[in-house]
């Protein structure tokens, strides 16, 4: 993965903080989502009527895990993020897909080489424990 040179961590300092706040994690978001839209597999999974509400949830949550506002939970409780992924058939396939596009996202946000790493580090095990299925992938 292809990392940028952005500030290291101060002491006392959140992750949210250090590596830009709420405009880093919309345009993470924002850039997944575009990768999500043209990926035959994992576009089915989201709703077609409401992608800006899906980047507000995935933001929310973020932001949330690394330390920023805990609108997430205010507004929508726990995360339970397997409960909420069970109604997806989330294969190996979906999963890696997932990873792929949120691996660009970040990588195009010129993180510090440990913020990116420790970021993907979350989101790929993350990914790994959404997996539901191992029926092959449908494309539409």
């Amino acid at each position: 993965m292809n990392v940028g040179a952005g500030p290291t961590q101060a002491e006392h300092q959140s992750f949210f903080d250090a590596v830009g706040g709420h405009a880093t994690f919309v345009a993470i978001v924002r850039r997944f989502y575009e990768g999500v839209e043209t990926d035959p597999v994992l576009k089915p999974m989201y709703p077609a009527d409401d992608m800006e509400g899906a980047v507000e949830r995935l933001t929310m949550f973020l932001e949330q895990y690394w330390g920023g506002p805990t609108t997430y939970s205010e507004q929508r409780g726990h995360p339970r993020l397997r409960m909420r992924h069970m109604p997806f058939k989330v294969n190996p396939d979906a999963r890696d897909r997932w990873i792929s596009h949120m691996r660009e996202a970040v990588a195009r946000q010129d993180l510090a080489p440990l913020h990116a790493v420790t970021l993907m580090d979350y989101l790929e095990r993350a990914a790994h424990s959404m997996v539901n299925s191992f029926e092959p992938t449908e494309e539409v």
